[in-house]
């Protein structure tokens, strides 16, 4: 089998703008009034380079946006202004989700996930409106026009399920009407977007309402996940996840950026899976699944948003197990999970993608180069219960000069792997400090250097790919090679 890969590193690039650092999902907004909370995202921040951070249940009662007292409508912005401060003094911004539904303007009491977010649409969609024009022109006063242009409005979470919405199509529509026009009464500048469905729903449809309604839309969001087609009862992820087309989530991204026609393209949510107790999302399979899903959404998206960065997640309860399989690239204690290594090495990438030959069923090469530096990023990949097997991958180079240096990090099951650690400690459910430091300890990833041939003008390198592991080798020369 055929496992060589071929690059000319003075090759015509193609641009890798960092479209994943985009946006970062989390919980729901209370919780980012926690301390811990903040000092995981402070940290993806200046590791990881997230710029925009997103979270459900803005409006909910908990938050206390708006309550009704003797039949008068009560507004308090506080709880949002300390969570939009602390953004801001990260340097990062919110990208807003309007929801879920006060129970002052419900039409009923349907609610999702454990904090009770309500699910129906406003008796009064003017109250609504209302709602949504005190709250962002009380942010423009605040913080100012110019920075609140900077953010991003997304009506709504998923009102293609009725696990999120009890209305209908169209009554979503008319509450996105509503919230548009509002916006953008108050500026036109403000950027609203939508449907923010589940399963790249109702695009076209709803760019039709809006397009012969002259409603506002700035942007397309939409959310997926590789197992969402095969969500059938009684099945389990693995199971959902082995039916799966190998790069599902690219071709499902190119029919959207197809329908979404001029409009940037916003993924605010995507994961590995969609089940909130998956242990793969612990495990390197996570890693390499992320690696290779976001290299190949380059050029398809403005944002590429995971969900989430943090365990620190209440959607059905608070656990206690360190390992549990949430979708946090960090767990509840703040260790670094496999994914979280992927989204670092990804960091380190520069923004010009060459052109990369050579094909296996589960290996994938990219090359990326930055000034005099380049990075060769390899996957060794397969959805589960497929075949795949360790692979020795050569990857050749045409190049003048030989590299100064070249350093090799790994993330697989034996390097940057704490659950892998944290079994061989007895899998405790709680965690002393000790414990913590070495679970933290082992999920860094190392740096070794890395052996190379050059010959001929050619750069020959040799990485053993283990089954669901990631290999980045990194080549300093002593000048830009474009």
């Amino acid at each position: 089998m055929d496992n060589w890969f071929r690059c000319n590193l003075a090759g015509a690039a193609t641009s890798l703008p960092h479209f994943w650092e985009h946006t970062v999902g989390s919980d729901h907004a209370l919780m980012a009034l926690r301390a811990d909370w903040q000092q995981q995202l402070r940290r993806a921040r200046d590791e990881l380079g997230f710029r925009h951070v997103r979270f459900h249940g803005l409006f909910d009662d908990d938050v206390g946006t708006v309550v009704r007292n003797n039949d008068v409508l009560l507004y308090s912005f506080f709880n949002v202004d300390q969570i939009m401060d602390f953004l801001l003094s990260i340097g990062m911004k919110p990208f807003v989700e309007l929801g879920f539904m006060p129970e002052a303007l419900a039409s009923g009491d349907k609610t999702v996930f454990h904090y009770r977010g309500n699910i129906t649409p406003p008796t009064d969609y003017g109250a609504w409106a209302t709602l949504v024009g005190k709250l962002v022109a009380h942010w423009v006063e605040r913080y100012g026009l110019p920075e609140v242009r900077s953010w991003f409005f997304e009506v709504w979470n998923e009102p293609n399920l009725h696990f999120f919405w009890s209305g209908s199509q169209s009554e979503y529509f008319t509450l996105y009407r509503h919230s548009a026009l509002t916006i953008k009464a108050i500026d036109a500048g403000i950027r609203v977007g939508g449907p923010a469905t589940a399963v790249n729903a109702w695009i076209p449809e709803f760019l039709e309402f809006c397009a012969k309604g002259g409603v506002p839309v700035d942007f397309i969001s939409t959310h997926h996940y590789p197992n969402d087609a095969f969500g059938t009862e009684g099945q389990d992820t693995v199971t959902q996840l082995s039916k799966s087309p190998r790069s599902t989530l690219r071709d499902q991204t190119r029919i959207v950026r197809t329908q979404a026609g001029s409009l940037p393209v916003y993924y605010t949510e995507w994961c590995s899976s969609s089940n909130p107790r998956d242990p793969l999302h612990d495990e390197p399979y996570a890693a390499a699944f992320v690696m290779k899903t976001i290299l190949e959404a380059n050029g398809l998206v403005q944002a590429y948003s995971y969900w989430t960065f943090s365990d620190i997640f209440e959607e059905n309860y608070f656990p206690s197990v360190p390992f549990h399989g949430g979708f946090g690239l960090l767990n509840i204690h703040g260790i670094a999970k496999p994914t979280y290594r992927a989204f670092e090495l990804l960091h380190q990438l520069g923004t010009e993608m060459l052109q990369v030959e050579g094909s296996n069923p589960t290996v994938d090469a990219w090359v990326v180069r930055r000034g005099t530096e380049a990075m060769i990023v390899v996957t060794n990949f397969a959805l589960p219960r497929q075949p795949i097997k360790t692979e020795t991958v050569r990857v050749v180079l045409r190049h003048g000069a030989a590299p100064i240096k070249a350093t090799l990090q790994r993330i697989d099951e034996h390097h940057a792997n704490a659950k892998r650690s944290w079994l061989a400690l007895g899998a405790p459910e709680y965690l002393d400090a000790g414990q913590i430091a070495q679970l933290q300890l082992a999920s860094r990833m190392q740096r070794s250097e890395q052996e190379f041939r050059h010959v001929d003008g050619h750069i020959e390198i040799e990485v053993v790919m283990p089954p669901q592991g990631i290999a980045a080798v990194t080549l300093q020369f002593a000048t830009a090679a474009s």
